[in-house]
């Protein structure tokens, strides 16, 4: 009942936000089930190919004028996407849903880091206090738990490349933000039609590399594929449309829920934390948190005469 309330209460762009949250949350446990129907590059390659053709067929008339570099931006992000999706995919195969969802998260600390490297922007105070946090949250989330404080080394395959995939999700958002920040601007249509296209041309073209063969059809695999694919265009349009309303502070709040939302999926599956990786489950997502908040320190004596604002 209180939870209805409180539902009932938040603006319609807010609860658009909360609702991919779950969408997200609950992608965890859907990729774990469709692995035991196919291999990680083949279920990442046909989720996001069929993004691509859903994108390309909605704005079909805007891609008639595509241009170069909006190709090329989409071709270049493309490759961080679908690093980071095959990396998460591939330690979904070896660690909890749980672990996936509340590592994955890592990679919003992570974007300043990677703005300071690639754009010259110094990370602010808070975004070194929540790295600080999350790292912590990181050593005591893995397998090794406290033993994680000793050694990096004990770390598991699946951790490690669930790590390096939030690190490919960070260097999405900076590519995006760097072409975001041309003089000529991109239609961002074209260029999400072509990432996601793109996405979907990698996984399936590294499939013979890696040697993984094409699965003989099953709604193990197809299911989660399709519904995906078509929550990855929804999700992606009604964040264009939400966030317009929204500040990035209050916005980065909800997609915190993130993690928390692959915990509950989890857990309904029947994983358990220990208590170790529940606290830094939480030391992660309040480190997400404190690296995107703008705190202002007031000046001595100052008055705030036009009240507080909305987060």
């Amino acid at each position: 009942m209180a939870l209805r309330v409180f539902l009932s209460r938040l603006p319609l762009p807010e609860l658009a936000l909360l609702a991919a949250t779950v969408v997200w949350g609950g992608s965890y446990a859907a990729i774990h089930l469709a692995l035991q129907f196919c291999g990680p590059l083949f279920f990442v390659g046909a989720r996001f190919l069929i993004a691509g053709l859903i994108t390309a067929a909605l704005f079909a008339r805007q891609l008639r004028r595509v241009t170069g570099r909006e190709i090329l931006a989409g071709m270049v992000i493309g490759v961080a996407v679908c690093l980071g999706q095959v990396l998460q995919t591939v330690g979904l195969e070896t660690i909890t849903i749980s672990q996936s969802a509340f590592l994955t998260a890592l990679y919003v600390p992570t974007v300043p880091l990677l703005q300071w490297l690639v754009m010259r922007r110094p990370p602010r105070l808070q975004a070194w206090l929540g790295l600080a946090c999350a790292f912590a949250g990181l050593l005591l989330l893995t397998d090794q738990g406290l033993k994680g404080w000793a050694s990096f080394g004990d770390f598991t395959p699946g951790d490690t490349l669930t790590l390096l995939s939030a690190v490919a999700v960070a260097f999405e958002i900076v590519l995006i933000s760097w072409f975001g920040q041309a003089r000529k601007p991109l239609n961002i249509a074209n260029v999400t039609a072509v990432q996601l296209l793109a996405t979907g041309v990698y996984a399936l073209g590294a499939m013979p590399v890696f040697h993984e063969t094409v699965p003989a059809f099953n709604w193990g695999w197809a299911g989660p594929a399709l519904g995906l694919g078509v929550a990855s265009v929804g999700i992606q349009l009604a964040m264009n449309w939400a966030q317009r309303d929204i500040s990035p502070t209050r916005a980065t709040l909800i997609y915190a829920c993130e993690p928390i939302w692959g915990g509950l999926f989890g857990r309904f599956l029947g994983e358990r934390l220990p208590a170790h990786a529940f606290l830094g489950a939480v030391l992660i997502v309040a480190g997400v948190i404190i690296s995107e908040l703008k705190l202002k320190v007031p000046r001595s004596g100052a008055r705030n005469r036009s009240g507080p604002k909305a987060g």
